[in-house]
């Protein structure tokens, strides 16, 4: 039963550009009407018709404790009767990024924004204060937010000055991004050799927008030797990783430390907060200490900043709760490779910490190529719209990663693998 769903989805494409703010929750690429979310209870989402789904998208990431952890709701409610915002210092905001400070070794401050669009925007902006250079080194299918500069495709899968990939962006405000190969250390030596002028790499070191792709750890001691060799700086951009994949996000689990560090999501505990974070030296540049200039009126409002610090302190008080994720996430997709296995069906899968993906193809992907290239997008869309009448809430495009949150049991786990090994019987 979705006809509220329809309903709903019909009247916000009256006044909303395609129905979503966001749009990859308009289902395009799975195809059927997005369910319109009421509420959430620990692991579920509750739809207008009363629908119920285990969650495995958890908003994105930031979720780690499920919905409606009670610890993060007293936090937030206590705090809003105390004011939404006031455009002013709070003790809240130094308290969060002091957490953040200690469990990260190498960031000494830390800058609260709204968004990692934001965060990674301002990150470049530093770099490239900082080095006094302009253009910057991507890699396709990794995306950092929706500004101009990082809205930009490949050419020919060789490294080239980027071009714009939407309407509204003018090429020359892409001319300075150079796209490469995620995973391709020759193409990223060749960028460098191309340009003398590279401010920084920016990375997602765990990739989490062309599905669920890691970074290897060649590659990425290749990105800090290269960074180091020529003057420019490593942004990191753990906007989905940072506290999800560990109690110090990718950082913790990988060899390589990166310049500047940006965050979102698990630091805002379920509220729109993103920041960026470097040492001393870096961050003096930033205003009002120095000529970089980034401001934000909502920045560190005390609601988002009473969220993520609840959020931090119940990671920082049990880091072990990761391992418990990681087996569960691990659980899953054992469990639907055994189930694609036992159906003759192509599945890659892979999860670090809490953390997951799964791509319907008979070889792994190690770039947005190959994903493109590689993975079944069609059963995937089958298998996801199975899934969500099952009950069963994944991603809604073969080019996102999943998450686990502790409100998941084992139970649920094997109640989904249940259902996927029904649904890959007809895939």
């Amino acid at each position: 039963m979705f006809e509220k769903s329809v309903k709903a989805y019909n009247d916000a494409c009256e006044v909303i550009p395609g129905g979503v703010d966001s749009p990859v929750r308009a289902f395009k690429s799975v195809g059927g009407t997005p369910p319109f979310i009421e509420k959430g209870e620990g692991a579920y989402l509750i739809d207008v018709d009363g629908n119920r789904y285990l969650d495995f998208v958890q908003s994105w990431g930031p979720l780690i404790f499920g919905h409606c952890d009670s610890d993060i709701e007293q936090a937030v409610i206590q705090t809003v009767k105390k004011g939404l915002s006031f455009g002013a210092p709070v003790v809240l905001e130094t308290e969060l990024a002091a957490e953040i400070v200690e469990m990260y070794d190498n960031i000494d401050k830390v800058r609260f924004v709204n968004s990692g669009t934001e965060a990674t925007m301002s990150a470049i902006r530093l770099a490239r204060g900082v080095t006094g250079k302009n253009n910057i080194v991507k890699f396709e299918g990794c995306y950092h937010g929706h500004s101009d500069s990082l809205l930009v495709q490949a050419g020919s899968g060789m490294a080239t000055f980027g071009t714009p990939s939407s309407p509204g962006v003018p090429a020359d405000l892409t001319k300075h991004t150079l796209v490469c190969e995620y995973n391709n250390i020759e193409d990223l030596k060749k960028c460098f050799e191309q340009s003398d002028d590279i401010a920084c790499i920016i990375i997602e070191p765990i990739a989490g927008n062309m599905g669920f792709v890691p970074a290897s750890k060649e590659f990425l001691k290749e990105c800090r030797e290269l960074c180091d060799k020529h003057g420019a700086l490593l942004i990191l951009d753990e906007v989905m990783t940072g506290f999800r994949v560990s109690s110090t996000g990718a950082h913790g689990v990988i060899d390589v430390k990166g310049d500047i560090v940006t965050f979102g999501k698990v630091i805002g505990g379920g509220m729109p907060v993103g920041a960026f974070a470097a040492n001393k030296d870096i961050m003096a540049h930033l205003s009002p200490d120095g000529a970089v200039y980034q401001a934000g009126t909502l920045s560190g409002n005390p609601v988002a900043m009473a969220a993520g610090l609840t959020s931090l302190r119940k990671i920082k008080s049990n880091t072990s709760l990761y391992e418990e994720l990681n087996k569960k996430a691990q659980r899953l997709v054992d469990g639907l490779k055994e189930a694609a296995n036992a159906n003759s069906i192509g599945l890659q899968v892979r999860t670090i910490g809490s953390m997951f993906g799964f791509f319907f193809a008979d070889k792994e992907p190690k770039n947005f190529k190959e994903v493109s290239e590689f993975c079944n997008f069609d059963r995937f869309g089958k298998f996801h719209h199975e899934m969500i009448k099952r009950g069963f809430y994944f991603a809604c495009s073969q080019y996102e990663a999943g998450f686990i949150s502790t409100a998941i049991t084992d139970e649920m786990i094997d109640d989904c693998i249940n259902a996927a090994n029904e649904i890959m019987k007809e895939l």
